[in-house]
């Protein structure tokens, strides 16, 4: 029986590139002491002379541990966002935010080597998949937000929406506490980028039908997509308006297209469209039994945020609509109107 490896193109391509760097960099550092210069992971001090590691120091992990979850992670991930988007798309949102994240975390070390004055800030390694994790997770959120993953034989339960705040705690926690702040800056660096480029740049082809500018569709402007969804309800509130001040001024300096009332109904039906089952399911593959309970469930929960969402919103525009003017009641037909008042009274006083 011939043995039938179902990884999609690219994915497997990464994956190659993930042992292949791995290993010669763990090889060299054992054998040589690490590269003179390094050649795969990033050192901000001399990143610009050796551009290329801005995407090669992703793949470049630092032991076992952890390239066994940049495996899983691009193995799993990379097997269902491959097949969501097609690999084109799945190649330009990889080359984003595997690029785009190390290239601030640069920037960031060195404003803070500049600040402190201190050379290890500056000689940091900046490596390792956090950035591409935490980028994952948010194209998660987007797909699938209401779908439940059980841990533990259903001890555990959950949804896919909440793992990217999980996520950035557990890096924040463990960054500050101790003291791997590279994978705390990865992590925020993968988590924005990743969020900023499928929001307002990625393009994606319309499974909805309400479309009426063409099949595709730039960004993703669905409610259950904001920038505050991705907090717990309590905190919402304050990250609205902050980020609904961000986007204000970015709309004004024509850095961002604001979206249009069409594009965001566009999206939330295409979000609604996506929760009844317009994406393979990955996660339960392993049997069909429940799948289509599975979806709908998911699909009613979509709706379900979709509608409080869409509320929120007349809510908020009916409490700021001004009360519309009063008229007088039409006279009984028979009767005269009463007199206007105003100069024709004044009139009628003089006769």
């Amino acid at each position: 029986m011939q043995l039938r490896i179902n990884i999609p193109p690219l994915t497997r391509l990464l994956l190659g590139l993930l042992l292949a760097i791995s290993i010669t960099h763990q090889v060299t550092r054992y054998i040589y002491g690490g590269l003179d210069p390094e050649l795969l992971a990033l050192i901000p001090q001399w990143s610009l002379f050796y551009p290329w590691v801005y995407f090669t120091a992703t793949f470049a992990e630092q032991n076992v541990v952890t390239l066994l979850v940049a495996g899983a992670t691009i193995l799993y991930g990379g097997k269902y966002l491959e097949r969501a988007w097609g690999s084109t798309e799945f190649g330009k949102f990889v080359l984003v935010v595997t690029v785009l994240p190390n290239f601030a975390a640069t920037l960031i070390y060195v404003l803070w080597f500049a600040i402190t004055r201190d050379d290890t800030r500056a000689l940091a390694f900046i490596q390792g998949s956090v950035a591409l994790q935490g980028a994952f997770l948010v194209a998660f959120k987007q797909l699938v937000p209401e779908h439940t993953v059980t841990i533990l034989k259903g001890a555990i339960k959950i949804r896919v929406k909440h793992f990217p705040a999980i996520f950035l705690a557990a890096n924040t926690i463990s960054g500050l506490m101790v003291g791997t702040d590279t994978a705390l800056v990865l992590a925020w660096a993968g988590f924005f980028t990743s969020w900023i480029y499928l929001r307002f740049y990625k393009k994606q082809q319309d499974i909805s039908g309400s479309n009426t500018g063409g099949n595709a569709i730039r960004g993703d402007a669905s409610e259950t997509f904001a920038f505050a969804y991705f907090w717990p309800d309590v905190v919402q509130p304050p990250i609205v308006a902050i980020a609904d001040g961000i986007y204000n001024a970015l709309v004004a300096l024509h850095v961002l297209k604001p979206f249009s009332a069409e594009d965001v109904e566009t999206s939330n039906v295409q979000a609604t469209a996506r929760g009844e089952g317009g994406l393979p399911s990955l996660l339960n593959q392993g049997g069909r039994r429940g799948g289509g309970s599975g979806k709908r469930e998911e699909a009613e929960r979509r709706r379900a945020l979709a509608l409080k969402a869409l509320d929120q919103r007349l809510h908020a525009a009916t409490t700021n609509k001004p009360p519309p003017a009063s008229t007088p009641p039409p006279a009984p037909s028979g009767q005269e109107s009463p007199p206007e008042t105003g100069g024709s009274l004044a009139e009628n006083s003089q006769v």
